[in-house]
């Protein structure tokens, strides 16, 4: 019997696919189809809209309106068109971002969120961009973020082959750590699991041997033994800069998956908004691959 039928799995089974109707969210719309296709889950698509300013001109924001049912209607087509096995749910939310979504995640029991985002040069300016890192840190559920340079084929979206998880050992990536290891068994998928030790530690400067086989140690824990034989586990401790080295691991293993546990928010409400770009943001904005990010 596989280990994801021994113990509890990842079962995602209400996606909720945000979007802005823009390019970069129209290129995430593929990953949060094919993700509903392989898990059979149900797909949500929601559009998040500002109230209508009854103070304009009332042919004005009946116009905004008429342009997002025609956005809609797009959609709509092309959901139908590409993935037809799917029945999606349209939703449209009204209000701030992240209110509209946390309304839509709990009266859907929605249990992955999907969003495109323009990278670095995005963030900080619309939905998928000056939202992300309040997304990222206050979904009770995984995040899947696809950055502008995720380059899987159609076919592919969805499917996992080869999933990187990286891991600071901190409570955010303990929690992140059996969605990964669920993912991979449940793809049958190669694991890899990284540990960056940042340049400048004394530790490991002055016993760096002693320093990597404590890492790697640490890093084995993580897997269970049972799930070892239904994915292929390997476990990496390496110097440098967390950033580029995961970067750097994704390319080298052909990730199709990066995994990463962010930490929750802290400090005044509103504040994580405010927050200099954290590090997921910059390997979102790199990676050739979407991004799951799991809530510490």
């Amino acid at each position: 019997m596989p280990a994801t039928q021994m113990k509890q799995r990842v079962a995602f089974r209400n996606i909720l696919f945000a979007t802005d109707f823009s390019s970069a969210a129209n290129s995430a719309l593929p990953y949060a189809a094919g993700f509903a296709r392989s898990f059979g889950a149900n797909l949500f698509a929601m559009h998040v809209k500002e109230p209508a300013n009854y103070a304009l001109p009332p042919e004005l924001w009946q116009n905004v309106q008429d342009v997002c049912d025609s956005e809609m209607q797009q959609l709509r087509a092309a959901l139908g068109r590409d993935f037809p096995e799917l029945k999606p749910e349209f939703v449209e939310g009204e209000g701030s971002v992240w209110s509209a979504l946390a309304v839509a995640v709990k009266e859907h029991k929605i249990d992955l969120i999907v969003v495109g985002t323009r990278g670095r040069t995005g963030i900080g300016k619309v939905l998928l961009g000056s939202q992300a890192e309040e997304i990222f840190r206050r979904a009770p559920c995984p995040v899947l973020t696809v950055g502008p340079r995720a380059q899987s084929e159609n076919e592919r979206r969805g499917n996992l082959g080869s999933i990187l998880f990286a891991t600071d050992f901190g409570s955010a990536s303990h929690a992140a750590a059996p969605i990964a290891v669920s993912l991979a068994e449940e793809n049958q998928a190669k694991l890899t699991l990284l540990h960056v030790i940042e340049n400048g530690g004394a530790d490991h400067l002055s016993h760096p041997a002693q320093f990597l086989e404590s890492s790697e140690r640490q890093l084995r824990a993580l897997v269970p033994e049972e799930a070892k034989i239904w994915c292929a586990p390997h476990f990496l401790a390496e110097p440098g800069n967390a950033i580029e080295k995961i970067l750097e691991v994704a390319e080298r293993t052909h990730a199709d998956l990066i995994v990463l546990g962010v930490h929750k928010p802290e400090g005044v409400a509103g504040a994580v908004t405010h927050l200099p770009i954290a590090t997921v943001h910059h390997i979102v904005a790199h990676a050739k691959c979407p991004v799951l990010t799991v809530r510490g």
